[in-house]
């Protein structure tokens, strides 16, 4: 049985709808060079290096046709984060002082390795963004099937991507029964008990909804085995992209070690 039956079940999973430029080459790769850069970002030790990885993957999210509002959106939540890592590093980690605040010493080395985390963290994102984030969830399920992960991982993946906006559609519909009925969040026992019965029932639903699909699914024929449906084709442009993306990583780690 093939979790795909339905077009609207993965609609928006994807970050770009048709994969932009890199739409030509095969799922597989795209997951194997996803791997490559992450660990080429990772092993790398020079700031600049790790910069340039930063610009290259950002590229390729521009390539992967990812609209400006998703990428920005995503990369500003990242960064968020980072960078409060990034002004609180310097005043934890000794070393050469940068500046003092209040008796508070910060150092170069801290904020240098709050810098280098940053850049890592935002390379692997946006290649991982570009190169994954571009294929749909169950081209990502089968392309990971193809390379051997078990299939219950595989089976749970799909399932999860497929009824997460089922679920979503029960919690929504129950919210708008709330405010039919002229229901106004506060702070209030009120508001507390009302919000613990919508959880409750959003489970209910959830356990009745499961119960249906998987009988469902076994009257359709389903084992518990994930069919490969995906027509993978590896071709002449996918062996001289892997070669020459193997070449160019493997070459800047290595020139990048001391």
């Amino acid at each position: 049985m093939a979790l795909g039956h339905s077009s609207a079940a993965w609609n928006g999973q994807a970050l770009s709808r048709d994969g932009g430029q890199l739409a030509a080459f095969d799922p597989r790769l795209k997951l194997m060079l996803s791997i490559g850069f992450a660990l080429a970002v990772v092993l790398v030790e020079s700031t600049a290096l790790k910069a340039l990885f930063a610009v290259v993957g950002l590229s390729l999210c521009v390539i992967a046709g990812i609209p400006r509002a998703k990428l920005l959106r995503r990369i500003a939540a990242l960064e968020g984060f980072m960078v409060l890592m990034v002004l609180l590093l310097p005043f934890t980690v000794p070393g050469p002082t940068l500046f003092s605040v209040g008796g508070l010493h910060a150092s170069w080395t801290g904020l240098h390795q709050g810098v280098d985390i940053l850049l890592t963290a935002t390379a692997v994102v946006a290649g991982l963004m570009a190169l994954v984030g571009s294929l749909p969830a169950n081209v990502l399920g089968q392309t990971l099937a193809s390379f051997g992960v078990p299939e219950r991982l595989v089976a749970l993946l799909m399932l999860t991507v497929r009824y997460l906006d089922v679920v979503g559609g029960e919690y929504r519909r129950m919210r708008n029964s709330m405010r039919a009925r002229a229901f106004v969040a506060g702070t209030n026992r009120h508001t507390w008990r009302s919000v613990g019965h919508l959880v409750g029932m959003g489970l209910l639903r959830s356990i009745d909804r499961a119960e249906r699909v998987t009988d469902a699914m076994r009257c359709r024929g389903f084992d518990g085995r994930y069919p490969i449906l995906y027509p993978f084709r590896w071709q002449l442009h996918d062996t001289v992209a892997a070669l020459a993306s193997a070449l160019v990583l493997i070459g800047v780690v290595m020139w990048s070690m001391p």
